[in-house]
């Protein structure tokens, strides 16, 4: 997924590339300033915690690519969080199956709306929003639902497998998947063709309605599945978590290289863009433990609007730059 980073070839590989420099550059900085940094409890955690945000990051990879957004993401997450707490004393595989079958009657609904009902992404995601919160806060009477500790459920958020994750692994499972449909097989193509223009699209013979619809199942599907990751890792349900997921998804995606206006992307940078924005939170936490700054958790939302706003401003002078490159 990474080694097509490192040749680029356009303003926007170079973007991407960028990312992992920025990456490394963060992780040898955080490895010399601060004590067990680099230690395998402290990277563990961090590949733990931020396999949830990876899910929905590269499910909204999909749909910026194709020139839209979802603005569900975070509460499918955590309403699919409550319906595999439900689920939970029936089984692992209940509970998950319960979160992702949640996520992805909204990503259906969401798909319906657009290429249906002809609602604009936003609108249409934005009434999603709204109505998967209150369906969480409905279902679970405004208050956390304990998963069942009787069954392996909360095995997909807490354990690990070979000594990485479990969590890490889904996400790990996911990305390859995600990578091999966009760079490998014709219909990743398609998604790319339709995010570069639907007329054209249409002029090529390719089902826009189909694509389109088909990208936003698979982003409702992957939120559910990180609230199914999100109620195992932390023993309950949280109707009210997943604030703010969706802006952390779209910085990830925007900070990958991704553009806004679609018709370009990579998993693999979007990968990057996850662990880099987790790694700058991981970096913030150390500091505060070191006392030279005490940042609260709302400061979180503030560096993910400042990333994301950067980010699109470069995006846009490379965008305007490289017409007059070509020429």
């Amino acid at each position: 997924m990474f080694s097509a980073l490192l040749r680029p070839k356009s303003a926007g590989d170079l973007a991407r590339l960028g990312v992992l420099l920025a990456l490394a550059a963060l992780i040898l900085f955080g490895a010399l300033r601060y004590d067990n940094f680099i230690s395998p409890f402290n990277i563990l955690s961090c590949l733990r915690y931020n396999s949830m945000f990876a899910l929905i990051a590269l499910g909204m990879c999909f749909v910026i690519i194709t020139g839209g957004i979802d603005l569900s993401v975070g509460g499918v997450a955590a309403l699919a969080s409550v319906v595999s707490a439900f689920a939970s004393p029936y089984g692992w595989a209940a509970g998950m199956a319960a979160g992702m079958a949640a996520g992805l009657a909204f990503g259906l609904l969401n798909g319906f709306m657009i290429t249906g009902m002809r609602i604009q992404p936003f609108i249409a995601t934005l009434a999603a929003m709204l109505a998967s919160y209150g369906l969480a806060l409905l279902l679970a009477d405004n208050q956390s639902v304990s998963v069942s500790y009787d069954t392996a459920f909360t095995m997909i958020g807490q354990e690990d497998l070979l000594g990485f994750p479990i969590p890490a692994w889904i996400a790990l499972f996911a990305f390859v998947i995600g990578w091999v449909f966009l760079e490998r097989l014709p219909a990743g193509r398609h998604v790319l063709a339709v995010g570069d223009g639907e007329a054209t699209a249409l002029l090529m013979g390719l089902k826009v309605r189909r694509i389109v619809f088909f990208v936003y199942a698979a982003s409702g599907l992957l939120a559910g599945l990180a609230g199914t990751i999100l109620a195992a890792q932390f023993g309950a349900g949280q109707p009210t978590e997943g604030v703010g997921w969706e802006l952390f998804a779209i910085a990830s995606v925007v900070v990958g290289g991704t553009l806004l206006t679609g018709g370009a992307g990579s998993v693999g940078a979007t990968l990057a863009g996850v662990l880099l924005l987790g790694m700058v939170f991981n970096v913030l936490n150390f500091e505060n433990g070191l006392g030279w700054i005490s940042l609260s958790a709302y400061w979180q939302s503030v560096i993910r609007g400042l990333f994301l706003l950067v980010v699109v401003i470069l995006q846009a002078r490379i965008s305007a730059r490289s017409p007059r490159e070509a020429s």
